[in-house]
This record gives C-alpha cells, structure tokens and sequence, in this order.
C-alpha cells in the first residue's frame, strides 16, 4: 500500500486515515502537505458535520517518515506544523481516535483535534528531544494547554512514551475503551456530534480557544442565533419528544 491519506463520508461523519502501514502509519512530506487541502475540502462540504481521524489497522501515526526528510528538519516541522493548524481550525468537531503508536507528529495531529479517544494499550510520545529538534512554539503552547505545563515539560525534555492510564489523567485522552470497543464508541459519539446543533458547536469551538471575542465576532454569532431557527427548533422538537433537525451549517447559514 502506498502512503496515503484516504477519506470516506458517510451519514454526516468524515473519516480521514492515516495509511502508511509499512512504517507504523507515518507522515510522508507528500501526506503532511496533502492534509490542509483535504481538510478544506471537508470544511466546505455541509454534508461534513464531523471529522474522525485514525490511523490504518492497529496503529495511530508514529510522526514523520524520516526516510522523506530530504527537504530538511526545518521544511518538515514546518509541514506538520501547517497541517496540525489546518486541523486545529477546522471550524466543526473532530475526534482522534487513537491505537497503538500516537508519537511524534502524530501525538502532534492528536492534540489538534477537539477529542481524543484511545484503544487500551495505546501509548503517547513527543520526541523532537531524541532528535535536537526545536518543538514549534504554537505546538508547545497547544500541549500545555492540553495537559497542563508539568506534563509537557515531561513528555518534551524526556521524550518518553505515556500509556494510556497516564494520558487519561493528565488529559491528553478524553476516553479509553478496549481495542475491540473503539470503533464502536467513536462512531456511536459521532454520530451524537452530527445531530447536535452545528451553530452551537461551532461558535464553542472558537469561545473555547481562548481568546477573548471581539464585539464583531459577538455581533456575527448573535445575527447567525437569530436567523437560523435551530433555537427554535431545538425548542420545538424537545416539546414534541423527537430528534431536532438543525438547519444551520459552516459556510451556510440560512
């Protein structure tokens, strides 16, 4: 098999793989450069209300294919950089769902989605230290505000592997599972994902980076409240004991 980035959609969930089985599922300079695009492409479309991101067979990613570093360390920490904030911003919610080896790059695209759930057995790492890499500051700053800065120091200045015990307490996992309930659970959490209101997540999503929204980003999520009628239907549909049909969608507001 060639590596690859592979996508299928279906019933509102897309499903991006990480496909590089012969070496433990790692970004090739081809794949970091290819993901920002796919990603676009996934933003765009309003049949898109989640995006999943695994890794092919019993693996995650473990970082970046060294053998097609030709461009240099700093060309691909720059790559894996642009992809990790093309998914960071992906403006709808994203879940990792993590086996076996989640390390280097890899953890890097793991921390960047919104949630993380993890097989039984998995195990963490970020190891620029074994290879005299500078960490990007936006990385670094993404992993302490995931786990907290004791635990980044830990895992930037050793490099060591966590398993997944640790990488639930320290919030690096949201959920384990047991490796044959993984699947299960992540599309049963998608699918709960597609059918809540995307006007809701959507304006949480940017709320919960952190930084204080501008009276204009205010204003823009107050208009889109008024003039999408998913308050009104989520009333409605809760009076009338059925599921609500949200209208509203990324790039789309009615």
């Amino acid at each position: 098999m060639e590596p690859a980035l592979h996508l299928d959609t279906a019933d509102g969930v897309a499903t991006v793989r990480i496909a590089n089985p012969a070496k433990r599922n790692a970004m090739t300079t081809d794949m970091w450069r290819a993901l920002p695009g796919l990603l676009a492409g996934c933003a765009a479309d309003p049949a898109v209300r989640v995006l999943v991101l695994t890794g092919e067979g019993d693996t995650f990613c473990a970082g970046a294919d060294i053998t097609t570093l030709t461009e240099g360390a700093e060309v691909s920490r720059d790559l894996a950089v642009a992809a990790e904030e093309a998914l960071a911003a992906f403006p709808k919610p994203t879940v990792a769902a993590v086996r076996g080896h989640c390390v280097g790059g890899g953890c890097q695209l793991a921390a960047a989605c919104d949630l993380r759930f993890a097989a039984e057995g998995a195990s963490f790492g970020i190891t620029p230290a074994r290879l005299g890499i500078v960490y990007a500051a936006s990385s670094t700053r993404r992993l302490v505000e995931l786990v907290g800065p004791a635990t980044a120091k830990y895992l930037l200045f050793s490099a060591e592997l966590i398993d997944t015990d640790r990488a639930l307490r320290t919030g690096l996992v949201d959920e384990v599972w047991p490796r044959d309930a993984l699947d299960k659970r992540v599309a049963e959490f998608a699918r709960v994902l597609a059918s809540r209101s995307q006007l809701t997540q959507a304006a949480a999503k940017e709320f919960a980076t952190g930084a204080h929204p501008g009276e204009e980003r205010l204003a823009y999520w107050a208009e889109q409240a008024r003039g999408s009628g998913d308050t009104a239907e989520g009333v409605a549909a809760f009076l009338e004991r059925r599921a609500p049909r949200f209208g509203w969608t990324v790039g789309r507001p009615r």
